[in-house]
């Protein structure tokens, strides 16, 4: 029995003793990994910016709507099932549809006891999705194309827009 007794504590000792070890290790590497997340990208920990968003870092029309509207072009018109080339009819249309399909139901005047009906699928996340990418294409027709087309405008004809005259000597 006594041998029993001495054993126990060095046996609990060689246990907590590795178990610290092994929790060490593994702080020890969380701490490395945490690190070389911090020096590697910055703009990763930042949770609240949307995707591509970070990267609309120049001064141009295209970069400005990105950062405003918190949407590049190409996820507004994924989440509109739309091509570059495509009408703003097409555009609308896609909205309405799926504006409506993420909409609630009208609530029934009366429910009818006893019948229990699938509730139909709904979002407000998607629909605020769905809102805003139109607006971001809204916005780049409006503000972009105009630019676009004064350029290739100007570039077309060959000439500069008239200069301001010089000033007059006295």
């Amino acid at each position: 029995m006594v041998i029993f007794i001495r054993s126990s504590p060095r046996a609990i000792i060689q246990i907590f003793i590795t178990g610290t070890r092994i929790l060490g290790k593994a702080f020890y590497e969380a701490g490395r990994q945490a690190a070389k997340n911090a020096t590697s990208s910055p703009q990763a920990s930042i949770g609240n910016d949307a995707a591509g968003v970070g990267h609309a870092t120049s001064g141009s029309p295209t970069d400005q709507l990105t950062r405003q509207h918190r949407m590049t072009l190409d996820e507004a018109q994924l989440i509109l099932n739309v091509k570059r080339d495509d009408s703003i009819e097409q555009v609308l249309k896609n909205y309405e549809h799926l504006f409506k399909a993420n909409s609630p139901p009208p609530s029934p005047e009366k429910p009818q006891p006893g019948k229990k009906s699938a509730a139909p699928f709904h979002s407000y996340y998607l629909q605020s999705k769905v809102f805003r990418a139109r607006e971001r294409i809204e916005a780049e027709l409006k503000d972009v194309q105009p630019l676009q087309e004064e350029n290739t405008l100007s570039s077309k004809s060959g000439t500069n827009p008239p200069s301001s005259p010089p000033p007059a000597s006295s």
